[in-house]
């Protein structure tokens, strides 16, 4: 891929991939208000357990870390599902939908040879590359990305910086500062962009709540930050604000 100056890597869950339907599937169960903060207690272990493992020097896969935190999201809800609809659950990973904005992004991305995309993730190859492919929205688009990279090869999550340096070498672009500087990381997730602007890298955040950008522990800052995926084209290629 060093042919291209710039390579757009997108985060996946968050990013691209809403897990809204995550919370539909858990109101099923619990009703839409238990099954709100349940998704979101969800969601806070499942990051939570990913930095104690990078502070620990462990790791465990994303789906291991990902069934383990609904466990624990579980019993301090005081709530609990049998194992039928734990596997559901997990299942419904491989189906997630986009959000509104990304597939006009991706055909806006597709009609320029200058900026090739690549999915970069927490997850597992397996549970990354069924999540892309299965998504009844995300699928049609999965040809675009020309990689899938993942941390499991490494054994370390975002936002170590061992992470981004992977991405860099995958993306055929660690031979200097300048090329890692070419590597554009687009984030809904604030420490993933902290992360990645810390080894060099170029990132645009993904503020879609408009709130407008409030982590106070970094002195690292988004390249850009934009309200949807469609401005990300421009930015990229000099062309926008």
């Amino acid at each position: 891929m060093t042919e291209n100056k710039f390579v757009a890597a997108f985060d996946l869950y968050g990013t691209l991939l809403s897990t809204e339907s995550i919370a539909k599937e858990l109101s099923t169960h619990f009703g839409d208000e238990k099954a709100q903060s349940l998704a979101l207690l969800w969601r806070r272990y499942q990051l939570e357990y990913t930095w104690r493992l990078n502070s620990m020097g462990q790791y465990e896969p994303f789906s291991s870390i990902t069934r383990k935190s609904l466990y624990h999201a579980l019993a301090d809800s005081e709530l609990s599902l049998g194992d039928a609809a734990i596997e559901s659950l997990m299942k419904a990973y491989d189906f997630l939908s986009t959000f509104p904005d990304v597939i006009p992004a991706l055909k806006m991305l597709s009609e320029t040879t200058t900026v090739p995309a690549v999915v970069f993730s927490n997850g597992t190859e397996s549970m990354v590359g069924n999540s892309v492919k299965s998504s009844p929205d995300l699928g049609p688009y999965s040809s675009l990305f020309q990689q899938i990279v993942t941390v499991e090869e490494v054994q370390k999550f975002k936002p170590s910086p061992e992470t981004y340096y992977h991405l860099a070498r995958k993306l055929g672009k660690h031979g200097s500062k300048a090329e890692i500087g070419q590597c554009w990381l687009i984030s809904g997730n604030p420490f993933d962009i902290v992360g990645a602007c810390a080894v060099g890298m170029q990132a645009i955040w993904v503020d879609r709540a408009g709130k407008g950008w409030t982590d106070h522990l970094s002195k690292e800052k988004p390249t850009a930050i934009v309200s949807g995926l469609e401005e990300i084209v421009d930015i990229i290629t000099g062309q926008g604000t």
